[in-house]
């Protein structure tokens, strides 16, 4: 979340009843990153329970307050699989409106090398397995699949969209309510 004091993300239905909407009040979108990492035709998958349903996603998740996009996945594709990665490049950035939620979402795709795995290493809650899927397999998922921005996000790096990881700044600032 941008800390700029003159703004505050508050979804309109958090807000009480008997107080109108704040004039700067701004809408903001879920901020999620995800990982691509490709092994030859393969590309490691989680699968994981979501909104009560058994659904296949790249390593993903929220962008947490503090913290930098490429720090961000490189957490959840360790957190959710247990491989330590090393990020290449930046994909894309996907704007979608979630299905299982309603909310905005403003993904940061990512490509990443796969290093070392950590088969001890416990995964997120809800995940059952990490596991290597080629693209035909993936696709045959269909609506298992957790977003359709999943095969967006391969298909993109397998048709050679790629930007340096440099075009991501990163200014950190002091945390909110925080002396300068």
């Amino acid at each position: 979340m941008a800390q700029w004091t003159l703004f505050q993300c508050l979804p309109m239905s958090d807000l009480p009843v008997s107080v109108p909407p704040h004039p700067r009040t701004v809408w903001c979108p879920h901020v999620t990153v995800a990982c691509v990492v490709p092994d030859g035709d393969r590309y490691l998958m989680v699968e994981e329970e979501a909104c009560g349903r058994l659904a296949y996603n790249q390593p993903a998740g929220h962008l947490e307050d503090g913290e930098s996009l490429t720090a961000a996945a490189l957490r959840e594709t360790l957190e959710e699989t247990g491989w330590t990665v090393e990020l290449q490049h930046l994909i894309g950035i996907q704007q979608w409106r979630s299905t299982e939620h309603g909310d905005g979402v403003v993904r940061f795709s990512f490509a990443a090398r796969a290093l070392s795995p950590d088969p001890a290493r416990p995964l997120d809650t809800g995940i059952r397995r990490a596991l290597w899927l080629t693209r035909a397999e993936i696709a045959a998922l269909g609506d298992r699949l957790r977003s359709p921005l999943v095969l967006l996000s391969i298909d993109a790096w397998l048709a050679g969209q790629r930007l340096p990881l440099q075009v991501l700044d990163y200014l950190p600032g002091n945390p909110p309510n925080t002396p300068a």
